[in-house]
This record gives C-alpha cells, sequence and structure tokens, in this order.
C-alpha cells in the first residue's frame, strides 16, 4: 500500500483513536483493551485494527494475555504493536531518507563524527533558546514536538525498575528515534548526532543532563536529572 493511502486510514476518528493508544502503550495491546479505550465495541475495534494491520501502520501477532501457558492457561489472544516499516508523505513526492543516508555515508567515511556532533550540538543549543529545558518536563514537551515520543518512568512506577535512572530516580525515555532508518545504517554517526542534539538542548540546564543508554526498541539517548539537583 502506497504511504499516502496508509496515513489516510488514520482519517476516521475511531481507527485514528485505536492507533494512537496501540502506538502510545508501547507494547502489544489486545482487542478488548484497545476497544475499551477507544470508546467502541469489541467487533467494530477488530475491524479497525484489521485495517491498520492491512495498512502497513500495525502488525499483529498472537499470545496469550493471562501469562499463563500449559493447560486451562485459555486460548491465544490477538495483539496489535507499532509497525516497524515508517510511513512519510509529501506532494509531490521527496526523497529526503536516501539524501541523508548519502550524507552521513560520506561524513562517516570522511572521518567528520566531531563535525557533526558539533553542528548537532549548537541546533539543539538554537532549539532550546526558543523553548527552555531546565526539567524534565519541559524537556519532554521539545521532544515530543519533534517525534521522539517520550516516557517518563519514575522510581515509584510499578514494574519500570529496568527504566530508572543511574541513581534509582526518574528518566525521560523515547519510544522512537526521528532517525531510525539512518541510525540503523551508519548507528555510531547519528547515535552520537543524536546525544549532541540533545547535549545542546540542555546545555546550561542545572536541573537535566542526557546520556547514552541504547536498548532494542527504544532511542539511544535518555535524559535524568542532574546528579546535582537530586535530593
Amino acid at each position: 500500500m502506497e504511504d499516502i493511502e496508509a496515513v489516510a486510514l488514520l482519517q476516521d476518528p475511531v481507527r485514528r483513536r485505536l492507533y494512537e493508544f496501540v502506538v502510545g502503550r508501547g507494547r502489544e495491546v489486545g482487542r478488548n483493551e484497545a476497544a475499551e479505550a477507544a470508546g467502541v465495541g469489541r467487533t467494530l475495534a477488530a475491524f479497525h485494527l484489521d485495517k491498520l494491520v492491512d495498512g502497513g501502520l500495525l502488525e499483529a501477532g498472537s499470545r496469550r494475555l493471562s501469562g499463563r501457558s500449559g493447560p486451562g492457561a485459555g486460548r491465544p489472544a490477538k495483539v496489535y504493536r507499532r509497525s516497524a516499516v515508517e510511513r512519510g508523505v509529501s506532494l509531490p513526492a521527496r526523497d529526503y531518507g536516501t539524501a541523508a543516508g548519502l550524507l552521513a555515508e560520506a561524513a562517516e567515511r570522511a572521518g567528520l563524527d566531531r563535525e557533526v556532533r558539533e553542528a548537532a550540538r549548537r541546533e539543539g543549543a538554537a532549539l532550546a533558546a526558543g523553548a527552555p529545558c531546565g526539567d524534565l518536563d519541559a524537556l519532554a514537551k521539545v521532544l515530543e514536538e519533534r517525534g521522539y515520543e517520550p516516557v517518563r518512568e519514575d522510581a515509584e512506577d510499578g514494574g519500570a525498575a529496568e527504566g530508572r535512572g543511574e541513581g534509582g530516580g526518574a528518566v525521560l525515555r523515547m519510544r522512537n528515534c526521528p532517525f531510525h532508518a539512518v541510525a540503523e545504517r551508519f548507528p555510531p554517526l547519528v547515535c552520537g548526532m543524536n546525544l549532541a542534539l540533545l547535549e545542546g538542548l540542555v546545555e546550561g540546564s542545572e536541573g537535566v543532563r542526557v546520556r547514552m543508554d541504547a536498548r532494542p526498541g527504544w532511542c539511544c539517548v535518555v535524559a535524568e536529572p542532574s546528579k546535582n539537583n537530586e535530593d
């Protein structure tokens, strides 16, 4: 399916609510859970969720939602998660992805990692000039606008110990990397650029610091309160 046709699927308000709920959960979601969140019946939710799968916006699988296995565990249920396929629409068509890949390859071959990081840090500082990022909430707002899908995990969050900061406190993780396609091909260059960009965003802030913490399915950079700002 063409990108424009896939994105057009989200014009339906119910379908859009279902898509945003699944993407926002950051994990596999069952039909009942999605239907309840969207305020529709299970049958209607299933219809729209499968349309989103057909359009390549979601992926479907199956698992036992009870978490149990063996006799009496029940039948596997259909579950949905965000598709790994990227979609983008521009009229007329533009191919910025190829250009970004070629530039990244040239920069890597020329050993321009330091220059790329310096440019990214300047860009981050320029963005912060219009929207200071003195704490995690302020930083999250800026990152959300730029497509990072930030998620704040606090020490008191149940079951989120793996997401806490180095000191066991709050941490801001990003479900989406805006540079994912290029980062997969040139990880050191692009992840270093991404870190420098966020360093520029929090430059001069005494409340937030950023660091590398690459994990599958997440952006390679996380943010957390600065040590001198912790109680």
